[in-house]
């Protein structure tokens, strides 16, 4: 099995910044693409970014220019800086990860717990 734990969210005034790392373990074999996504209460889950394996980033129309992605493969791990936050960013944030686990299977999507990030006004 394979394990995805966030940290990184807490409380922000409106304006700053924070950090969010996702670490994952377990059975992996190989990871491929790393994202992040974000659900508000009553809201559906909602795509904020992603970086594949060699690298290559995409993000939502909503956080452009204000959060970057980023990964370190040796540390299975993915990081989503955020600058510049707005209250509208207040969500549970949640990691989500393609992972290989033997040679021979298919890709499966794993997803974390999700971390609270709130942005004060």
């Amino acid at each position: 099995q394979v394990q995805l734990v966030e940290s990184g969210g807490g409380l922000v005034q409106a304006g700053g910044s924070l950090r969010l790392s996702c670490a994952a373990s377990g059975s992996i074999f190989r990871i491929g693409t790393m994202a992040w996504y974000r659900q508000a209460p009553g809201n559906q889950r909602e795509y904020v970014a992603s970086i594949a394996s060699y690298g290559s980033t995409n993000y939502g129309d909503s956080v452009k220019d204000r959060f970057t992605i980023s990964r370190e493969n040796a540390r299975k791990m993915v990081h989503l800086q955020m600058n510049t936050l707005k209250p509208e960013d207040t969500a549970v944030y949640y990691c989500n990860v393609d992972v290989v686990t033997t040679p021979t299977s298919s890709y499966i999507h794993f997803w974390g717990q999700g971390t609270q990030v709130t942005v004060s006004s």
